[in-house]
């Protein structure tokens, strides 16, 4: 695949005709990978000191992160007991240095407490060839260290499966007790609070969806349960209706929440539901959603020098968090669960399917629209924010990641210090608004609703009785956005922005819009330099109604456009 990226085998497009991709392929892949990050292992090998910048947990940690994340693409890469280049050996040594000092200790929502999950989950797979050659005192020694997962405060989300992975494990090596039971029975009540239907979580409380959901959530007890021969309870089936669907036909991943540089993990619960049999797909259409998104990163110079950076495409600080290190983007090892999967199984024995079918479907639990038209799918969002109950709506910055009406798989949200895309904001006395919590209304058929209060500055942070109710409707690739602003004071303008890409797209309006603009976004988005959105504007004062159809990679189609904004209000703000 050419200079600095993962060495792999010549095609084979008679097993696998559109990427190409087989298992041999996803073993290169891991192979190539590890070899790379490999270059930068300590002299005991307890650290991968990858170069980057350092995140705020400091080198130690991100040393150990290192570690860890590559260790659990070396599990599933080995977990059938095949290691030609001696993978394990390497990280046996790592961990009785690592457990004999030389690691972090972990603490209450410290980044160490992360990495004891993939450390446990990667003893898990590899018992037989790892943990059971060690001594009785570096078992001990591993095991002090890890249960001190079990003995601090995760953070309140997905975090409480990490000493439930360790739990886990030490179940699973003989050396469970009642602390194990605990912290596994604690994350199970929680996540089962956590459910919001349709197979879908939120990332602790409150309404955060994003890939959170395949990655740790459905993931870590999912993937427990298949280990220990017991049934999944975890949804993971209907989670995966919705969420195949949120794969561009060039592989992207739907654009949209945090740690989006762990990239190709977005398809470990695809390949987690294909190893389990918990899955609505056959094993060729699964094989074909996980390589296409394997080679949709590869292909796209996700890799320096063999290593992933810290971005999407190629490095992109926007797609970073606060927590994010050289080694954070080795979470897309859990795309390689797939492994787990032997040479004889169907997922890589069926010849691959694609399904190129265009589609809508409607998530009432988590407020979501899905909308998959010629190969890019859009996701609307009138449900997510990731605003946690304690933090009230006050806050007067928003998050790109989960504020925005709508994302896609072939854009990305511009950056917060940038005019914000696919966005409806007003702006009183030279503040603007943001949207803050969400409070969905429904999602049914072709549409979904909601409802939020404008958040301004400090000084005037919310305005008595002003409110935006909002819907998506959709036609093929046609997006009509409704919104009805109610309470707006006496020179309130509004301004609707619409997609941020150089691709082809619209943004028409069609009630209530006096003006356009195009307005600069120099940071751009993760997928395009600098780049320029479209802009409806208004000046608007007590109740109106704002409608506008926006296109992203088509273009406008000519209806009664007026008329079908009385007929949605009617079927959905006007009843809900």
């Amino acid at each position: 695949m050419g200079e600095h990226r993962v060495k792999l085998p010549e095609e084979d497009r008679t097993l696998s005709p559109h990427t190409g991709l087989t298992r041999t392929h996803w073993v290169a892949a891991a192979d190539g990978l590890l070899a790379a990050a490999w270059r930068y292992a300590s002299p005991t090998s307890a650290f991968l000191d990858l170069p980057g910048r350092p995140s705020r947990s400091g080198v130690r940690s991100d040393g150990l992160e290192g570690y860890a994340r590559t260790f659990l693409a070396a599990a599933f890469r080995t977990a059938h007991g095949e290691d030609p280049h001696n993978w394990l050996e390497r990280y046996a040594a790592g961990l009785v240095a690592g457990t004999a000092g030389e690691w972090p200790a972990i603490t209450d929502v410290g980044q160490p407490m992360v990495e004891s999950a993939s450390v446990a989950l990667g003893l898990r797979l590899t018992k037989p060839w790892l943990w059971d050659k060690l001594s009785t005192s570096q078992q001990d020694r591993a095991e002090t260290w890890l249960r001190e997962a079990l003995r601090h405060v995760p953070a309140a989300n997905n975090w409480y499966f990490f000493p439930y992975t360790v739990a886990s494990f030490l179940e699973a090596a003989g050396r469970g007790d009642e602390e194990t039971g605990r912290a596994k029975q604690r994350a199970l009540e929680l996540l089962e609070g956590w459910y919001r239907g349709d197979g879908w979580y939120s990332d602790g409380d409150g309404r955060a969806f994003d890939h959170y959901n395949g990655w740790a959530l459905h993931l870590y007890p999912a993937l427990d349960a298949h280990l220990s021969s017991r049934p999944i309870t975890t949804h993971l089936k209907e989670h995966l209706k919705s969420f195949h669907l949120l794969f561009g036909a060039d592989g992207a991943p739907v654009y949209f929440g945090r740690s989006l540089t762990y990239r190709f993990a977005a398809a470990s619960a695809i390949a987690l539901g294909a190893v389990t049999g918990e899955t609505p797909l056959s094993p060729g259409h699964s094989r074909q959603l996980i390589s296409n998104n394997l080679r949709y990163f590869l292909d796209r110079g996700s890799l320096t020098d063999g290593l992933l950076s810290l971005g999407w495409h190629g490095p992109h600080e926007a797609s970073l968090q606060p927590y994010s290190g050289p080694a954070s983007p080795y979470w897309a090892s859990k795309a390689f669960v797939c492994l787990l999967a032997g040479p004889d199984h169907p997922l890589w024995t069926e010849p691959e399917e694609r399904d190129d079918t265009n589609q809508t479907l409607a998530l009432p639990g988590p407020g979501l629209l899905i909308q998959k038209h010629n190969g890019v799918t859009r996701l609307h969002n009138h449900g997510s924010d990731h605003v946690r109950p304690f933090e009230g709506e006050h806050a007067t910055e928003d998050d790109p990641l989960y504020s925005r009406f709508a994302y896609s798989t072939s854009t990305g949200p511009t950056a917060q210090k940038n005019p914000a895309d696919n966005h409806i904001s007003l702006v009183i006395r030279g503040d603007r608004s943001v949207r803050r919590r969400i409070h969905p209304l429904g999602a049914r058929d072709n549409w979904a609703a909601s409802w939020h209060r404008p958040v301004f500055d400090a000084h005037q942070p919310m305005v008595p009785g002003l409110r935006i109710e909002s819907v998506t409707a959709v036609w093929d690739d046609q997006e009509l956005r409704i919104h009805r602003v109610i309470g707006a004071p006496h020179g309130t303008r509004a301004e609707l922005s619409g997609w941020a890409t150089d691709l082809p797209a619209e943004l028409v309006a069609v009630r209530g819009w006096s003006g356009q603009e195009r307005r600069p976004a120099p940071q751009g988005t993760a997928f395009t330099t600098a780049t320029n959105l479209t802009t409806l504007v208004a000046d608007i004062e007590g109740t109106v109604i704002l409608a506008a159809v926006a296109v992203l990679g088509g273009t406008f189609q000519e209806a009664d456009w007026d008329a079908r904004v009385d007929e949605v209000l009617r079927h959905t703000l006007d009843r809900l």
